[in-house]
């Protein structure tokens, strides 16, 4: 079970974990508390509850680049391009916009 930490303009916003079946999203309770908080995307409203999917939620799937920048950023690395959490962790660490990426595993990604 792989996770990540999800940032959002410097602030921790929530955890995102590939479970058995799929993966969950869920926002820290003191993410939620602030009286600033804005949601990660508009597909996932701020909420208390734990989202859940059976594939990687577009809006991460989405920050994991295309084309030949994709292939910059596997060509040295064994990662499958199927592999879309491994990819997560690899490319969006540091991404363009307000979410970052950080793997809560031991694993090397860079």
């Amino acid at each position: 079970m792989r996770k990540a930490l999800i940032y959002f303009k410097k602030d921790l916003a929530g955890v995102l974990t590939e479970i058995e079946d799929g993966y969950s999203f869920q926002y820290e309770g003191n993410y939620l508390a602030m009286p600033n908080a804005e949601p990660i995307s508009l597909t996932m409203p701020l909420s208390s509850l734990p989202y859940k999917s059976k594939v990687l939620f577009p809006f991460f799937d989405g920050l994991i680049p295309e084309g030949w920048l994709l292939d910059v950023a596997i060509r040295n690395t064994n990662i499958s391009i199927l592999d879309r959490m491994s990819l997560l962790f690899l490319c969006c660490k540091d991404c363009i916009g307000a979410v970052s990426v950080v793997s809560l595993n031991e694993e090397n990604y860079e």
